[in-house]
């Protein structure tokens, strides 16, 4: 079960890329929350905190409890987290979705492949990690930081279907018929050939004339 972190945040009343750059560069980070029929709410969250709670969770379905400025905590899910594409570490944006204990929710969570499977221990089969996460719908209470798939008796061919898969207390969405790992032959392996070896040239094939050319060429 994912067991809530705490964020501590604060409202924002500035907008804009340019006062985005100046929070980042005061150690903060923008951030929004909306859901549960509420008016989306601009907030400013510590960059250090956030980052923390990020290696903490390990999981963006995780459960977090948001406190905005004093106020009561209130339960969120970090719905996206947007970063740097030069530089992944530094965060620019996060999105946290309010939630309530006895609504179901829809989030999309991990899926952790456990066990070696009999093909790749046994017949040096290779494992296809197919479908990473999984979409459930469940009540917050009941929401997993993961999904665990035992492979252990897996062969050469065989696969893991969605509709193989139970989640306590949730609904999988996605498609039943969809393989989430499969355990795939060994590839063949190609010889290089040694380097500065040269190449075997065959012998010429020795083409016998007829006796009776033979002949005719003596004369």
């Amino acid at each position: 079960m994912a067991q809530a972190a705490k964020l501590t945040a604060a409202p924002r009343s500035t907008k804009g890329k340019g006062a985005a750059r100046s929070m980042r560069r005061a150690g903060l980070i923008p951030a929004v929350i909306y859901g549960h029929n509420r008016e989306a709410e601009s907030l400013q969250v510590d960059a250090v905190q956030v980052s923390r709670l990020l290696q903490a969770i390990g999981s963006a379905a995780a459960m977090v409890d948001v406190t905005i400025d004093g106020r009561a905590p209130v339960k969120a899910l970090i719905r996206e987290i947007q970063r740097n594409p030069v530089r992944p570490s530094d965060l620019l944006h996060l999105d946290l979705y309010e939630v309530r204990a006895d609504e179901k929710i829809t989030v999309e969570v991990p899926v952790h492949l456990t066990g070696v499977p009999d093909g790749v221990r046994n017949s040096g089969g290779v494992l296809d990690h197919l479908i990473h996460k999984l979409t459930i719908k469940v009540f917050p209470g009941d929401l997993p930081d993961r999904i665990e798939v035992d492979v252990t008796s897996l062969g050469i061919g065989q696969q893991v279907y969605v509709r193989n898969v139970v989640v306590p207390n949730a609904e999988v969405q996605n498609e039943p018929s969809q393989a989430i790992c499969t355990v795939v032959p060994p590839r063949a392996e190609v010889v290089a050939p040694t380097p500065g070896a040269e190449p075997a040239i065959s012998e010429p094939e020795l083409i016998r004339k007829p006796k009776a050319e033979e002949a005719a060429a003596e004369e």
